[in-house]
């Protein structure tokens, strides 16, 4: 699916940091942890509680995260529409990433069972 160039270059700029707290939000809001947030995240990035806090403290944009992300091999498994778009149709592969990111967080809120969630596994 065609995203616009403005649409793509606002998700590169937008701060990680900014957006982590409405993720908490979303998913308490659910009944669901800070933990199983930040181990969906740890599923698709690699990233350590430690590292997330880093990169929260550090500002860096959603373009710097998933730089510096070992974006795990069964994203390509995250699959269906989030915020109007079908995941696996996005041409942009940083927007891409991003959907990934909010796709597993809405199913994290929405009650899906993490083995579901992590695509099969359990660790990273």
């Amino acid at each position: 699916m065609k995203t616009t160039e403005k649409h793509n270059e606002r998700i590169a700029k937008m701060v990680f940091g900014s957006v982590y707290p409405m993720y908490v939000q979303k998913v308490e809001a659910k009944g669901r942890t800070i933990e199983e947030l930040d181990q969906v995240i740890t599923w698709l990035t690699g990233f350590d509680k430690k590292k997330i806090q880093e990169l929260i403290d550090q500002k860096v944009t959603f373009e710097e995260f998933f730089d510096q992300a070992k974006l795990n091999p069964n994203a390509h498994l995250i699959t269906g529409v989030i915020c109007g778009y079908r995941v696996e149709e996005i041409e942009n592969p940083l927007t891409q990433k991003a959907r990934y990111l909010d796709k597993i967080i809405d199913e994290l809120a929405k009650g899906k069972k993490m083995e579901k969630i992590l695509r099969g596994s359990t660790s990273h």
